[in-house]
């Protein structure tokens, strides 16, 4: 690699902890050039996200729960008074209860239901509003989904019905975008041991279950995510939008 995000500006949404995607995926837009923003949820993550951004090419720290109207707003003005173009933006956000993945999905609750929908699918709409007015001279936005958006696995429940609407909203996203010259994508990881998939039932199973099944026969790692978005980011990948990118060792060609 040298250089592939050189004199771009990325914000990225949803670093958790150092083990989450985003994390490695702000490691690898650091490692090609690119300057970058993170956000933090409240005040208690503040120091957290200061620590995590230590060794990553930060230059702005801000916050922002996705789920708040005047925390997005306040988000495209801090991002205005860096006083430059916005080049990317990664939206790695999900959140659904843990007794909705653990309970039957027809025992579901309405709230429950809709706040996976909130700040797993919707949220990517609303960062796209929030973001695009200063992305002037075009650039990619992309999100992180999974195979659970199309085919039912187990105690994934309202978060593949969530994913499933993320993907969804990308593909008109990208419709409307390419107008700006702003491409959309997902990427679909394979299962990471993240802290979200540790809420999981039953995770470490699938974990050793798929790394049976797969064609490369091994889980995803991370970096592996992580040089897909640097590509979709990059000029690279400039002729790319409206996709579901898989990056999961082929895990999603098979059907047993």
């Amino acid at each position: 690699m040298s250089n592939l995000l050189e004199g771009k500006l990325a914000i990225i949404l949803g670093i958790a902890n150092k083990w989450s995607l985003a994390y490695s995926i702000a490691q690898a837009f650091s490692r090609e050039g690119g300057e970058l923003v993170v956000t933090y949820l409240g005040n208690h993550q503040k120091a957290a996200m200061e620590s995590l951004s230590k060794g990553l090419n930060v230059v702005a720290t801000l916050p922002c729960d996705v789920t708040m109207d005047e925390d997005l707003a306040n988000l495209t003005e801090g991002l205005a008074k860096l006083g430059r173009p916005l080049d990317v933006v990664v939206h790695s956000l999900a959140f659904a209860n843990r007794d909705d993945l653990t309970r039957p999905f027809v025992e579901t609750q309405r709230d429950g239901f809709l706040l996976a929908q909130n700040v797993s699918a919707y949220s990517l709409v609303a960062v796209a509003r929030a973001t695009a007015p200063l992305m002037t001279r075009g650039g990619a936005m992309m999100t992180l989904t999974y195979l659970g958006s199309t085919r039912v696995l187990p105690n994934y429940n309202v978060m593949g019905v969530a994913k499933a609407s993320l993907e969804a909203s990308m593909r008109y996203l990208a419709s409307e975008m390419g107008a700006r010259n702003i491409r959309v994508n997902a990427i679909s990881a394979g299962a990471v041991k993240t802290a979200s998939a540790r809420a999981i039932k039953d995770f470490s199973l699938a974990l050793d279950a798929m790394a049976q099944r797969a064609p490369l026969r091994r889980n995803t790692d991370p970096a592996e995510v992580a040089d897909a978005a640097v590509f979709l980011a990059s000029d690279l990948g400039r002729g790319v939008t409206g996709n579901v990118l898989f990056v999961d060792s082929g895990m999603h060609i098979m059907a047993i």
